[in-house]
C-alpha cells in the first residue's frame, strides 16, 4: 500500500526534532554532525529522524569524502502549504462573513440605543 506523499510530508513534520532540522537547513547546506549538536540525542537517533525527512522528499543526503551534507528540498512543503491554503480561504471567507454580522449587530445596538436615548429626552422635556 502506498501512502501519499502529502500524508508523508505531515508525517515527517508532526515531530518537533524534525521541523527544527528543517529550520536549521533553511539556511543552508549543514553536515550531520553540526545537525545533531543542538539536540540531546544520539547521531543515530538524528540518523532516523534524518531518514524519514529524506523518504518524505524534504532533505536531501549527500557524501563528499567524510563530509555528509543535507539540504532542504522545499517541494513537499510547497505542496503542503498548497494544501492548507485551500483552508485558509475557506477560514478566511466564513471570517469576513462573520465580521458582516457582527458590524450588522453593532449597528442595530446602537440604532436601539440611540432611541432609548431619544425617548428618555423626550420623557424629561415632556411638562
Amino acid at each position: 500500500m502506498q501512502i501519499d506523499p502529502l500524508s508523508t510530508t505531515f508525517a515527517a513534520l508532526a515531530d518537533p526534532t524534525r521541523r527544527a532540522i528543517l529550520a536549521r537547513l533553511s539556511a543552508g547546506e549543514t553536515s550531520v554532525t553540526e545537525l545533531a549538536r543542538p539536540f540531546e540525542m544520539t547521531l543515530p537517533a538524528i540518523s532516523k529522524h534524518l531518514k524519514v525527512l529524506e523518504r518524505a522528499g524534504l532533505i536531501q543526503r549527500s557524501r563528499e569524502a567524510q563530509w555528509r551534507p543535507c539540504r532542504l528540498q522545499a517541494g513537499p512543503l510547497k505542496n503542503a502549504s498548497d494544501w492548507i491554503a485551500q483552508y485558509r480561504q475557506f477560514w478566511e471567507e466564513r471570517l469576513d462573513r462573520l465580521d458582516v454580522y457582527l458590524q450588522e449587530l453593532q449597528a442595530q445596538e446602537r440604532q436601539a440605543q440611540e432611541k432609548s436615548d431619544g425617548d428618555a429626552e423626550s420623557a424629561q422635556s415632556a411638562p
